[in-house]
This record gives C-alpha cells, structure tokens and sequence, in this order.
C-alpha cells in the first residue's frame, strides 16, 4: 500500500497543516443539531481513520467505519474498509468538503450531511499510530500472519484507541472496541468505552506490558475473558499491502 501523505490546509486565519487531522475528534453536531443521545469518537492517526459510536443511556453499541484518509486542500478523501452503517460504502471513494472553525473544531460535509466535529486531543506517546496484528502466540509458539482481506487492526493516538476485525473483501465486520488508553514505562491501560460484542464489558480496565522493539509493538497481559495473550503488532503502512 502507497503511503498516504496529508497536504496543507488553508482557512481563514492562515495555514494549518492537515497533519493536525491527527488525534481523537468527538461528534458534536450533525446538520445544525446537537449529538447528545450518543458517543462518537473518530481517531485519525498516519492516514487512517477509525470511529466508534455507542448509545449514552446504556452503553449499546451503534456503529463503526473507517479505512484510508487523504486530505488536499479543501477536499477530504476516504476509501473505507469497513462500514456497519452501509455496507455499501466499503472499497468506493468518497469526497468531503472540510473546513475549519479555529484549530479545534472542523465541519465536514458530502452536501447531504455536515458533521461538525471537536477535538478531544492530540496527545501521542510511544504507541501512538495505527497497527495491524501479525503474530500471536499459541501453546508457546508465536505464530506469525501476513495481513490480507481479513485482517484486525488498532489505532492509537490523542489518548484513544479502537481495534477492528472485519474483511474488506467480503465487507464482513467481526468486532470493534475502544476507548482510552495511557502507555507509560512499558504497562499499557486500556479503559473499555465500548465493545460491540458485549456491552457489559464498558466500564472495564485491563492492564498489559509493551515493548516497542524494531519498530513493533510487542503486547502482553490477560484478554478481558482473563486468557494470556501475547501479541505482536506492526506499523500498517509496512505490514500490510493490497
């Protein structure tokens, strides 16, 4: 896969680099009306993109959508890779008006729909990027996968994290969680915000060991059933390729 590269933005009160895309964003308002009976959060992070939706009163999740991002100007460009709204969406192209509200908020709009969104962060920290899984262990043999159609990513950055599993081919969505996360001193949190496959999990906390070492992200520690996992992740710009 061809690295994506953002090109800079301008607005009104000068230049801003698209490179400012990246971070985690919050859904505010959807055609000039407030979004306050669900969550939405997108993280975009080394042009890629994903977003989770779950309902506020009681945590059910409502959605996931992502893939590749490219911005140019005034136009933002997305080739999704999965999609549980519309199926129909994944592997098409799609083209976005963006514009800018000072540095912290963006309206995008496809002249149906317009979406203004806010940044929660842009923090970033050692594991900050967007990943794809190539090595898990199993009977203490680390078992090694090249990433194909089906494949099980995670992007983290401003403080949030979402993992997916879905194939692109067949457009079949297996699962998706996410929420915040802090990586220090080698021990990984995550705190669950939602998780499509049972909303009761939210709430919950899980701690794990990393290592970043030559350039992958080495993952230990206990799944949310309590199994030992050990994972290997690599940047996804490298390891996968269509």
């Amino acid at each position: 896969m061809k690295k994506l590269i953002l090109l800079p933005l301008l607005f009104c009160f000068g230049i801003i680099s698209a490179q400012e895309l990246e971070g985690a964003w919050k859904l505010i308002q959807k055609n000039g009306e407030a979004v306050s009976d669900r969550e939405v959060i997108k993280i975009v992070q080394d042009g890629y993109f994903a977003l989770g939706s779950k309902n506020l009163s009681n945590n059910e999740f409502l959605g996931a959508a992502g893939g590749e991002l490219s911005l140019e100007d005034e136009t933002l460009t997305e080739i999704r890779d999965f999609d549980t709204y519309d199926a129909k969406n994944i592997g098409t192209e799609q083209e976005y008006n963006i514009s800018w509200e000072g540095e912290n908020k963006m309206e995008i709009s496809d002249g149906r729909t317009t979406k203004i969104w806010e940044r929660v962060s842009e923090e970033s920290d050692a594991l900050t990027g967007a990943w794809v899984i190539t090595g898990r262990e199993r009977n203490g043999e680390m078992n090694t996968m090249t990433p194909g159609d089906r494949r099980t990513v995670k992007i983290l950055s401003g403080g949030r994290f979402q993992w997916i599993a879905f194939n692109s081919a067949t457009k079949e969505f297996n699962g998706s969680g996410g929420g915040t996360y802090t990586a220090e001193n080698g021990k990984y949190i995550e705190n669950i915000e939602f998780f499509s496959r049972d909303s009761s999990r939210v709430g919950a906390s899980l701690d794990f060991k990393y290592e970043v070492k030559d350039g992958k992200w080495h993952h230990r520690g206990k799944s949310s059933k309590g199994d030992p996992i050990y994972e290997i992740w690599s940047p996804y710009s490298e390891a996968y390729k269509k």
